[in-house]
């Protein structure tokens, strides 16, 4: 026990040594204060009526709570067997949230830094720098709390893939099948395609070294030992990848249903769309000098102080003045919409990376600079669209994400990794007048670029955006300035984000010079490698706790109360007294896409989804943005519509006259050519009356069935649960009747009196049906084979997951060297 306690030692201080960071950090969540997360916020209504069944103990894998009716399969789905899910609530359960993941990141990541041989202080130092790169931060304040889970495993995923290709094949592809089957569970498969990428560029270079050395047999031995463990991690995971393709598909990522104006590509985000938030080329600065592009758009620790001047000049007292500096204009002057900070990886990290370009001579320094430069232009997106638009266009399932920008986050990990690879090339070399030369080299680079911006900004930042006169513009009518005094105002906010960038850039020259200085002193053997190493973590640490702090610090954190779900209005209690289970409501005071309020309270057409079904999209897309149509929310039961009162400032609830109810029967039929000429029918068309049916469905139609809706029956939903809804029909001939349900085929089925019968879409987004005369029962009911039978693969995946694990747990023991 002792050997192994001298062993482990230093392990084990590190452990408490993150913990105590975490706590530090994070410490509020630890006395019941959680973060205010816009994103979860605006998630958290969207699963209102999930939440109410969970509470019953039972699980819905549909919801109608917003946008007509959708999958809970993105939103939340429990897949139960697959044991990936029940590791994550471990973590959860463990540590508050989100200092489990961060613990995740601290953890996964020193591990990689272990194999990669590095002592346990330079090895903390990377797993520091890597954690607390900003933009993992920026994603925790913001809610993405899937993203940077996602983000977490990608180092241990990494590390797997490295043994594997070191010889370790059994130990490697056991750890490479469990991180990465905890990463895909993460369920943010932007970040796991990313990571991908830079798995290809590692394969690439190992392939191209094995052709060289004449090492083939080798390489394709851990090649196949890799693939083995990628598909283990993609079997525990089949029910929600499964679910998740299927329904891809059906969603604005899948297929383009209309013609008419439909982009270079038809499947796939719309490239205006993909790009929206790209990195600027010159933002790349901001790897090293944070607040070079101004930072966040709230223009976090950016002094107004000019903008507060001129703005006292012409009469503001000092409240107004600092409201109108913080609106007037984002110091943020990049051209994405908005952003929440920069990309900023560390002065220190970057001075090593440099460093490491130098002087490591091992074959994974070609790969990090690979998986860097690629990162790096994808992330421009529309900014440099020539190698993004190959992607974009032919690289599979590379159409389906947005944001491009978030792929800086694989160089968020390559960037340290290089770093601590070149302090560790300090420890083993013994040219140490060559290294003296290449340090000074790094520094000259990095101190330098660091130091123009200090002195001389100008010369490289121009620190206006391209509509920088637009903006201007806008607040001079808005306050009703002389032009002279807006071009002061706008001078003044030059005059701040110049001030803020070179105030940063000093901050970096003095982190590099520090970090110079340490590393000078270890090659002149006034330090050793130990206290070299500690030294480098406790920098690290420095340097990016003090930007970190800017993005996510104790105000960001409130009371759990204080987060939860907006106060029930007036308006919502008047809608609550209707006991109709299943009936919608629109807000005309919120926008359709982007309403977080009303889906807490009632089933909603509106709502936020970034895998919303394509088919609503379009609907809303041609028959909403200018106005508002009555008979297409009629036709999915939109019962009450939300507005100010013209007469006061009062919300009101006012009854929708077109409301069609549950389901009813038509006595007309126009059919269509295709969804171009069905979507213009739908724009007009009485949907009480008429049914709008695409030709595709002509063979389940007998039109002849069809009869007076008002005389020939009633049909009724008598029971309502989201995965099961029950309908009785009672009519003295067949009829056709439309439902008020969205129309999804991977997974609906129809039942009359138990027995199953097809069904077909009708009105672009609804279902319609045969109903035989007399009285019937008729159910739909949600059982997506994807789902469920995705179940008893991940089932069976996952027992074979836990043996691999085993049995290279046992092999490990066996051999003790296994890293």
């Amino acid at each position: 026990m002792n050997n192994w306690f001298k062993r482990n030692g230093q392990h084990l201080m590190v452990i408490v040594l993150f913990f105590g960071i975490t706590f530090l950090y994070f410490n509020p969540v630890f006395f019941g204060k959680t973060l205010g997360q816009n994103d979860v916020t605006r998630a958290q209504s969207t699963t209102t009526e999930i939440n109410h069944y969970r509470e019953k103990g039972e699980t819905i894998l549909w919801t109608n709570q917003i946008h007509g009716g959708m999958p809970t399969f993105q939103i939340w789905a429990p897949y139960p067997n697959n044991i990936t899910t029940w590791l994550i609530k471990v973590v959860n359960y463990s540590l508050p949230q989100p200092a489990g993941t961060v613990m995740v990141l601290l953890l996964g990541s020193y591990f990689l830094f272990c194999v990669l041989k590095l002592n346990p202080w330079l090895a903390a130092a990377g797993a520091v720098a890597f954690t607390f790169s900003s933009y993992n931060i920026i994603l925790f304040g913001a809610g993405h709390a899937n993203q940077v889970a996602a983000i977490s495993f990608f180092a241990p995923v990494l590390a797997g893939i490295i043994l594997v290709f070191r010889g370790k094949y059994i130990y490697g592809a056991a750890i490479t099948a469990l991180f990465l089957a905890l990463e895909i569970r993460a369920n943010h498969l932007q970040m796991t395609y990313y990571l991908f990428l830079a798995i290809l560029i590692f394969v690439g270079v190992e392939a191209y070294h094995a052709i060289k050395t004449k090492q083939t047999k080798d390489f394709f031995k851990a090649s196949g030992f890799a693939l083995i463990a990628g598909l283990l991690a993609i079997a525990v995971n089949t029910s929600s990848l499964w679910s998740t393709y299927e329904y891809s598909a059906e969603t604005i990522r899948g297929h383009a249903n209309l013609t008419q104006k439909t982009a270079k590509t038809s499947t796939g985000l719309s490239r205006e769309y993909a790009y929206q938030w790209s990195q600027g080329v010159e933002e790349c600065i901001t790897f090293l000098v944070p607040n070079a592009f101004g930072g966040s758009s709230r223009g976090n620790a950016v002094q107004h102080t000019h903008v507060l001047k001129a703005l006292t000049d012409i009469g503001a007292n000092p409240e107004e003045a600092d409201y109108l500096s913080k609106s007037l204009m984002p110091f943020y002057w990049g051209e994405k919409p908005f952003t929440e900070g920069s990309f900023y990886f560390g002065a220190v990290i970057c001075f090593l990376f440099i460093l490491g370009l130098l002087i490591v001579k091992h074959r994974i320094k070609w790969w990090l600079l690979g998986v860097v430069i690629l990162t790096m232009f994808l992330s421009f997106g529309k900014n440099l669209p020539l190698i993004s638009d190959l992607f974009f266009y032919y690289v599979p399932f590379y159409n389906k994400f947005r944001a491009v920008e978030s792929i800086l986050a694989v160089a968020g990990l390559c960037f340290p990794i290089l770093g601590v690879l070149a302090v560790n090339e300090l420890f083993v070399r013994t040219d140490k007048p060559e290294l003296i030369k290449q340090l000074k080299l790094a520094f000259y680079l990095s101190f330098g670029l660091s130091l123009v911006i200090a002195v001389l900004p100008d010369l490289l930042l121009s620190f206006k955006s391209s509509d920088h006169e637009v903006v201007v513009a806008q607040f001079t009518a808005a306050l009703k300035l002389d032009q002279a005094t807006a071009n002061s105002i706008g001078n003044a906010i030059v005059a701040d984000r110049k001030a803020a960038a070179q105030s940063d850039a000093m901050r970096s020259c003095l982190l590099i010079l520090t970090a110079f200085v340490g590393i000078w002193a270890y090659l002149k053997d006034k330090l050793n490698a130990n206290l070299l190493s500690i030294a480098f973590l406790f920098l690290v640490l420095f340097d990016l706790w003090g930007v970190d702090k800017r993005y996510l610090n104790t105000e960001s954190f409130m009371a759990k109360q204080d987060t939860e779900k907006p106060q029930l209005r007036e308006v919502d209690r008047f809608i609550d007294q209707d006991k109709d289970p299943n009936f919608k409501v629109l807000d005309l005071t919120q926008s359709i896409m982007n309403d977080a309020t009303t889906p807490y309270f009632h089933k909603s057409i509106g709502g936020y989804s970034a895998v919303r079904l394509k088919r609503f999209d379009e609907v809303i897309e041609s028959h909403f943005k200018n106005n508002i149509n009555l008979n297409i929310l009629g036709m999915m039961n939109t019962k009450y519509l939300i507005h100010t009162d013209p007469n006061s400032p009062k919300l009101i609830a006012e009854l929708n006259p077109n409301a069609c109810g549950h389901a009813w029967f038509v006595n007309k039929i126009q059919y269509v050519r295709n969804a171009d000429q069905e979507m213009e029918v739908i724009g007009t068309f009485a949907p009480k009356e008429t049914v709008v049916i695409d030709d595709q469905y002509k063979a389940l139609v007998k039109a002849q069935q069809l009869g007076n809706s008002a005389a020939s029956g009633t049909i009724k939903l008598t029971s309502y649960f989201p995965d099961r809804m029950v309908y009785k029909s009672n009519s003295t001939q067949a009829n056709l009747a439309v439902f008020s349900e969205i129309y999804y085929n991977k997974g609906w089925k129809m039942f009359i009196d138990e027995v199953e019968q097809p069904y077909f879409r009708a009105n672009y987004l609804l279902r319609a049906a045969h109903i035989p005369a007399g009285k019937h029962q008729i159910a739909f009911v949600f059982h997506p084979n994807s789902y469920y039978t995705g179940e008893l693969i991940s089932l069976i995946a996952s027992i074979l997951l836990i043996a691999g694990l085993l049995f290279a747990g046992y092999f490990g023991y066996k051999d003790r060297n296994a890293i």
